[in-house]
């Protein structure tokens, strides 16, 4: 593992330790009968200021904070392991700019609920990615853009009808507009690629490589030019004479008894 990302216990603590307290807020409202909803944004009123700071942790009921457990779960995970300096800064400037794009261009309702964060993540992780151009980080944008790609569509105003809930578009807008100005921020180290051939280097020579000599400017195969080079004998030769004589075998050794 790249020693840019490190997998630490926060890693992990981080997504559950926020999700378990937004099932803490949410047993406190149902346990002793709190209507935490006028705590939400509601824009353009000084009281509404106060949703800016509390609306991330209220929602109205267990189906609205159920779908927004898993992504935080997972985005929050991204957030922390690939971008862990940067992690609690984009969480709590992200809900405070979220927080004041919803005040400002909000209707007259009250806006509750964790998607601006979720929101503000998805942009974050997304942009900053492409931003880097390192490959890891551009894989992980790809797969957000690819898995929660639909949120965008959530971003738009949409005609409201009668019986069913509301969504907070503006909150919508806001954290995908905090996610991407953050992105902007916030710096990154230089992810800079491990060289493993000489060909990677920036002051490689083609022309001086063996390998490369193998190919014209059109890219076809063809030999290297022969060489002259004198030739080199692993023998010598010798012009004076060399006379051998046999001599025969005058061991006086008793050969053995059979």
């Amino acid at each position: 593992m790249e020693k840019h990302f490190k997998f630490t216990n926060s890693v992990i603590g981080l997504p559950l330790s926020f999700v378990v307290l937004l099932w803490f807020v949410f047993w406190l409202q149902i346990r002793f009968d709190f209507d935490f909803v006028e705590n939400g944004i509601y824009p353009r009123t000084f009281s509404g200021l106060q949703g800016i700071f509390f609306s991330p942790f209220i929602h109205a009921d267990i189906e609205h904070l159920y779908n927004n457990s898993i992504p935080l779960l997972i985005l929050l995970t991204a957030l922390q392991f690939f971008y862990a300096e940067q992690a609690m800064k984009v969480i709590g400037y992200g809900i405070l700019i979220s927080g004041c794009i919803t005040w400002s261009i909000g209707r007259e309702n009250y806006h509750i609920g964790a998607s601006g964060l979720i929101y503000v993540l998805f942009s974050f992780v997304f942009f900053k990615g492409l931003q880097t151009k390192y490959n890891r980080l551009v894989a992980l944008s790809l797969a957000v853009i690819v898995v929660y790609g639909g949120l965008v569509w959530y971003v738009f105003p949409s005609p409201e009808i009668t019986g069913n809930k509301s969504i907070s578009w503006e909150g919508h807008l806001g954290g995908l507009l905090a996610g991407f100005f953050l992105s902007l921020v916030y710096k990154t180290p230089q992810y800079k690629k491990v060289i493993k051939y000489d060909w990677e280097h920036p002051d490689f020579d083609a022309t001086a490589d063996k390998f490369m000599q193998r190919f014209d400017e059109n890219g076809n195969f063809v030999n290297l030019p022969q060489e002259n080079e004198e030739a080199i004998f692993t023998y010598y030769t010798a012009d004076i004479p060399i006379n051998y004589s046999v001599v025969p075998d005058q061991k006086k050794e008793s050969k053995p008894q059979s």
